[in-house]
């Protein structure tokens, strides 16, 4: 099996977990699956978040999953128990589709460490 095919296959097995536990039967795109991850990451599940804390969470989880690339480290967390990251490397110009390979790759990362899928 090529890599690709590996992460194809990966990729699927995330959506899938995402899906089944989130998204009540609905499609979970890669926004809604940053979303979830930030949520987790920040720890405060069972709270509603106004519409710049959601994007303050997928920020979370971006910094998160590429963390172990190098291009985040955690810094520490704010009074309300915010987690902070600071840029370690300027992550590369990487079209659209390189974009959203690397992301889904992160992700991907981010469940086999944390034994979510195999």
């Amino acid at each position: 099996m090529t890599r690709d095919e590996k992460l194809k296959e990966r990729w699927a097995r995330t959506v899938a977990f995402f899906q089944d536990r989130f998204a009540d039967g609905d499609e979970m795109d890669l926004d809604g699956i940053l979303f979830v991850i930030g949520v987790q990451e920040l720890g405060q599940l069972h709270r509603k978040f106004k519409k710049d804390e959601k994007l303050q969470l997928m920020h979370i989880a971006i910094c998160r999953v590429l963390e172990p690339y190098g291009y985040y480290e955690f810094s520490h967390f704010d009074d309300d128990k915010w987690p902070h990251y600071i840029m370690k490397e300027k992550l590369p110009a990487l079209k659209a589709g390189e974009q959203s390979l690397l992301m889904k790759e992160a992700i991907v990362n981010y469940m086999l460490v944390g034994e979510l899928i195999e």
